[in-house]
């Protein structure tokens, strides 16, 4: 459970605020000082801290500056009035995560959070390199023996102590992000900010904004400044993932950015000089998409100084068994249930599987299949039903998968605008998806966040946003 603690002198915002975050499945402590809160920081590891910036005593810039020397992977989020928002802005130019304004929208405070915690996560989770973690170790793992994987390994002990851009490639689901977070922890620069941009997660309206920041008056709704993830990560690494999906006018942007080491906020003037160390991931052919002038040559040429081949899985069968005894392991934990081993039919079939979804898919059926299982001994046909079970049970409910879509295409047409055929398509299917974790997992939400890769709070607020009740909440209406 993700450890919160709220730094605020204001006694009813605090309550109030504790009140939210536990109902959000947090674990919560609060500080009505800069001093109490650094105490309880030196005794206590939090995992986030929201830090209000007018404290009595220790003011808010101090508390922060106290929080850095004690830990400075630690996120903070600083909470602000309009009226004090360039001590907000100081405080995220010395490291903060992020500044939010009060009264702040809960959906906006609880986005950012998430954000944080994850940021936090991928910097001070170590990541260990050909071995698989110990029990009870919090470190995640880059898992392989194979002759491919031993290569990925020199890379990155090369390239980590280094400055120079890196571009990782592989398929979707081959452990990139893992590889690049290695290379950041391994780097000279592993105690300053590690940031996260997905280019496919991020509208492309926004995409620009949040890379760069943007001035006040920039666009509609830009009623104060914002610094951009790049400014953010200044002297430290940022990852921009899924570039080869980078809108092409932000692609020049990037370009001039590699080329000048500076950057222009939306809507400014002010040429800003930073000192990022930039590490890309894309499964795109970015070969392909410059032929196709979907992606800028000179560009490709700035971002492949090193490359990093991500080898798919069917490609390295002799790591599947190192893997499958790491995901055995992991989630029998998570789940607390016995973990069974494998034996040796179910290995044949785990090592003659395709798996084109890499590392991702063969994850998610471990899950799967202790899930079901629950500790009982895990037989061939296990793994065969978790490979295709899907599939199966689809086909022996034909009817209700077509009265779905027509549900599906009627509520596309009704809309009229083809901008958000995709966005009505992806709600149905996701309110779809969730519902079955929670059928599968009996009405178990926390197993149903983890089935889905999801944290709880995300859950609970897909939940509110697709209007999903489990059977008992139905009945009790």
């Amino acid at each position: 459970m993700d450890y919160i603690l709220i730094v605020d002198d204001d006694n009813q915002l605090r309550k109030s605020f504790e009140k939210l975050l536990i109902e959000e499945g947090y674990k919560v402590d609060t500080a009505p000082s800069g001093e109490v809160a650094v105490s309880k920081i030196k005794n206590y590891s939090p995992d986030l801290v929201i830090l209000d910036v007018r404290l009595p005593g220790m003011n808010g810039l101090e508390t922060f500056q106290a929080i850095r020397e004690i830990d400075s992977k630690l996120p903070v989020i600083v909470m602000t009035a309009f009226g004090t928002t360039e001590i907000a802005i100081e405080a995220t130019k010395m490291g903060a995560f992020d500044y939010i304004l009060k009264p702040f929208d809960i959906p906006e405070m609880l986005n950012i959070i998430l954000k944080a915690i994850e940021s936090g996560r991928f910097m001070r989770t170590p990541i260990e390199m050909n071995g698989i973690p110990q029990e009870n170790s919090k470190s995640e793992a880059i898992i392989g023996k194979s002759q491919s994987m031993q290569g990925v390994y020199k890379s990155i002990g090369r390239v980590a102590s280094t400055d120079v851009t890196v571009l990782i490639r592989g398929d979707s689901g081959t452990g990139k992000e893992l590889v690049a977070r290695a290379i950041y922890q391994h780097s000279l620069r592993a105690n300053k900010p590690f940031l996260v941009i997905n280019c496919v997660a991020i509208p492309d309206t926004l995409l620009e904004s949040e890379l760069f920041g943007y001035e006040k008056g920039a666009f509609t709704g830009a009623a104060h400044r914002k610094l951009g993830k790049i400014e953010q990560a200044n002297s430290g690494t940022i990852f921009i993932d899924e570039i080869g999906d980078m809108p092409l006018p932000l692609q020049s942007k990037l370009l001039r950015l590699l080329q000048e080491r500076s950057i222009e906020r939306l809507g400014g003037r002010e040429t800003i000089p930073v000192d990022v160390r930039f590490i890309a991931a894309t499964n795109r052919n970015l070969e392909k998409a410059i032929a196709d002038g979907r992606f800028r040559e000179d560009l490709y040429y700035r971002l492949k100084v090193v490359t990093i081949w991500l080898p798919p899985l069917c490609e390295r069968i002799t790591d599947i068994p190192l893997l499958t005894e790491y995901f055995l392991s992991l989630y029998s934990r998570e789940l607390s249930i016995d973990n069974p081993g494998i034996n040796k039919e179910s290995m044949d079939i785990l090592t003659t599987y395709p798996w084109p979804g890499n590392i991702r898919e063969l994850s998610n059926t471990i899950k799967k299949v202790l899930i079901f299982n629950r500790g009982a001994p895990i037989l061939g046909e296990d793994i065969t039903h978790a490979l295709s079970g899907k599939r199966l049970e689809k086909n022996s409910s034909n009817e209700n998968i077509e009265q779905e879509i027509r549900k599906w295409l009627r509520e596309i047409l009704a809309y009229g605008n083809k901008d958000n055929m995709f966005d009505v398509c992806m709600d149905n299917f996701a309110s779809i998806l969730i519902s079955e974790a929670l059928t599968l997992t009996s009405g178990n939400r926390s197993q149903a966040a983890k089935m889905l890769g999801l944290s709880r709070p995300t859950l609970h607020s897909k939940l509110d946003k697709y209007r999903i009740k489990l059977k008992s909440e139905a009945t009790t209406e």
